[in-house]
């Protein structure tokens, strides 16, 4: 679990490297369709028809979203989808850990994000480094400002809270109506950080995530 919890998290954030935030998260609308076809085809689980034919829309938005975006990266796609497909497992897995077990959602986000951060310091020293860290640092002082400073202590606190949440919610919910809720928090997300970054949309890319959107909604309901 904590192997995919931090593949998950780092392709995210490589992905939110090379394309704009909206496109990260339109692609990552699809993770319901990961979901299913996981959950179908390794677990064994059955869904009703209106399951399958609900991720026609999100499949087909999220590709025309895609086609369209003006400042396409193929690492930041595959980025988007290697993020997917690993926290479909975390959430599976991490629903089939805590059954039966008196552990919180809380404490296994705790237990799971100490084996993350060892899991991959090792990588990050040999990957980039303290020479590389101390770079990158004066060269967002010069940019930014010591504001930086700030700005990274908010986005860590929020960070956290965000997946510690997630997680007191994994307790009660299986993973196919997590990976909704995560989707529906996406919505906002698109179109906030469209609005602050003022990223230029095309209608057909708009439509895109809009169909994307609306197979989610149809998905929801027919889980029902």
């Amino acid at each position: 679990v904590a192997v995919a919890h931090t593949i998950g998290h780092v392709a995210a954030t490589v992905s939110m490297s090379k394309v704009a935030v909206s496109f990260t998260h339109i692609i990552k609308s699809s993770e319901p369709a990961f979901s299913v076809l996981v959950s179908r085809f390794i677990l064994g689980e059955s869904f009703p028809p209106g399951v399958y034919l609900s991720l026609l829309p999100i499949i087909g938005g999220c590709g025309l979203a895609a086609l369209t975006e003006l400042n396409f990266n193929m690492t930041g796609f595959m980025g988007a989808m290697i993020s997917n497909l690993a926290f479909v497992f975390r959430n599976i897995f991490s629903k089939k850990g805590m059954k039966g077990k008196s552990v919180s959602g809380m404490n296994y986000y705790a237990c799971l994000s100490i084996m993350s951060l060892l899991l991959l310091t090792p990588f990050a020293i040999a990957v980039e480094g303290p020479q590389m860290w101390a770079a990158g640092y004066k060269e967002a002082m010069s940019l930014i400002g010591p504001q930086i400073v700030w700005w990274m202590a908010a986005q860590s606190v929020f960070y956290h809270l965000y997946n510690q949440v997630s997680y007191m919610s994994l307790d009660e919910i299986s993973p196919l109506t997590f990976s909704v809720g995560n989707t529906m928090k996406r919505v906002s997300v698109i179109v906030s950080s469209i609005i602050i970054f003022r990223t230029p949309v095309q209608p057909v890319n708009a439509l895109g995530a809009a169909i994307a959107v609306l197979g989610t909604f149809l998905y929801s309901q027919a889980k029902q």
